[in-house]
């Protein structure tokens, strides 16, 4: 069965990463398991210069495993191809209990968005995406057509994540003992 998504969007420096943050650890106390999905804009590195795994990418390897007794890593190299699409990522990701998605605010999954009054970009995405069900900010929003919660009300937004994508059987079932 796939995992249900649910997505954090809003411009940058809107808290969207804090968030994200703050529901994965809410989700996980709750029993479930959690993967995450984050959209860069910008060159990013997830590897040191220095590390052999570095130097297999250097080399020219499209792809390089990182593996230990405590966690492994897959990084591919786009060297003429496109950006996968999220279904494309999502489906190379293990099972788990829900997926939450960081950016990709385009795309058509439903999503919370995320409102700081310190954030760059103005205009608010909720009025022009249907996919947008409910807004969590740090300051009051008049004339909403969606849900307002306070930014630093993670029970309360994981409780809308948990209702809309019908997460409550599955956190029950993680809060029964075996």
């Amino acid at each position: 069965m796939k995992a249900p998504v649910f997505g954090i969007a809003g411009w940058k420096n809107s808290g969207k990463t804090t968030l994200t943050c703050a529901l994965v650890a809410e989700f996980s106390r709750r029993g479930l398991r959690v993967a995450t999905v984050k959209h860069a804009h910008h060159v990013f590195d997830v590897d040191r210069e220095g590390a052999d795994s570095h130097c297999h990418r250097r080399a020219g390897a499209n792809e390089v495993a990182i593996v230990s007794g405590r966690r492994w890593a897959l990084m591919h190299e786009l060297v003429d191809e496109a950006e996968p699409t999220l279904d494309e990522i999502l489906s190379r990701l293990s099972p788990c209990d829900l997926v939450l998605i960081e950016g990709y605010k385009s795309e058509s999954h439903p999503k919370i968005e995320v409102r700081r009054r310190a954030a760059w970009g103005d205009k608010p995405l909720a009025p022009s995406d249907p996919t947008v069900l409910a807004i969590a900010a740090d300051h009051s929003i008049e004339n909403s057509a969606v849900p307002v919660l306070d930014l630093d009300d993670v029970d309360a937004i994981a409780d809308l994540i948990s209702t809309h994508l019908g997460l409550a059987e599955r956190e029950q079932d993680a809060a029964t003992p075996a």
